[in-house]
């Protein structure tokens, strides 16, 4: 049985462990609300015009040249994973990690282990696969330092020039979708070349004729990769609200761990103490006998 002294540190250590658990939760649920209201300000937006995109992209003019839905013989495929700059949120970052090694684990039937590079977006996700000697372009992998649109861009111009100059042929996405605090949704997605919109069978088709103003080549050199640069933004603000939610999940789960661990000490140490006490009435009990008797 351990001693007095032992249980003390135990509890205190808990306790220590336990304030620490809480400070970080109440830090994760002020960011989460800030992370919640961005996220849900753009999904609007960013659907209607991933709808249009698709719809554009699946029904315009042949004469058009629309690069970003071009389909070409799949030789190189670049993969953008989205985690998080630090740890303590559960198995967010180790999910993107499995969903991305289950991706290349595809792909490589495709292309080859050669043919498949990592543009991380997130510290975590980049230390995983450099360690594992993955293909990696390390440039843009801070973008969470001070999220914003501009510090995205670079990352997004980086994958819709890359594919515009063929130097790849298809670019995924894997990230975390924002649906609440406790539940993240796995998300791996073409996100070049741009995939026709899905007819809905339930759904009669819809009229899809638009009118391009001021012209349909202001449309696809503007637009569409304005549209594109929203997509891409919207999938980071998904993957930051994502990690919020983790990590007051796990923090909130760690707290009420603390406070079970807490109590199964205070018991011990209610018992240890006990039995000391008993120990040494005993003890006294004991020498006054032998006193008596001499």
């Amino acid at each position: 049985m351990a001693s007095l002294k032992e249980v003390r540190g135990r509890i205190a250590s808990v306790k220590s462990t336990q304030q620490i658990t809480k400070a970080m939760k109440m830090v994760a649920a002020a960011k989460l609300r800030r992370a919640q209201d961005r996220i849900l300000q753009i999904r609007p937006y960013a659907e209607k015009l991933g709808e249009i995109l698709s719809n554009v992209t699946s029904t315009s003019e042949e004469s058009l040249n629309l690069e970003f839905s071009q389909i070409r013989s799949l030789d190189r495929v670049l993969i953008v994973p989205i985690s998080s700059d630090r740890g303590l949120c559960g198995a967010f970052n180790s999910n993107i990690n499995k969903a991305v090694l289950a991706l290349t684990h595809e792909l490589k039937s495709e292309v080859g282990a050669s043919g498949i590079t990592i543009m991380p977006l997130g510290k975590k996700v980049r230390d995983f696969f450099v360690k594992r000697e993955f293909e990696v372009i390390e440039d843009h992998y801070q973008v969470f330092e001070n999220l914003s649109f501009d510090t995205v861009l670079p990352a997004v111009n980086f994958a819709l020039d890359s594919f515009k100059s063929q130097d790849f042929d298809r670019v995924y996405l894997v990230y975390n979708e924002f649906k609440n605090a406790a539940v993240q949704i796995m998300r791996a997605q073409q996100f070049l070349p741009v995939l026709p919109l899905e007819a809905d069978e339930a759904e009669p088709p819809k009229n899809t004729d638009y009118l391009f103003e001021p012209s349909a080549d202001y449309m696809v050199e503007e637009l569409i990769p304005y549209s594109l640069r929203i997509q891409f933004f919207k999938a980071i603000l998904e993957s930051n609200a994502s990690e919020q939610g983790a990590r007051m999940t796990a923090m909130s789960q760690a707290t009420d761990n603390a406070g079970e661990l807490l109590n199964e000490l205070q018991l011990t140490y209610n018992r240890t103490r006990q039995a000391a006490i008993t120990k040494e009435i005993l003890e006294i009990v004991g020498g006054a006998e032998a006193l008596a008797q001499e």
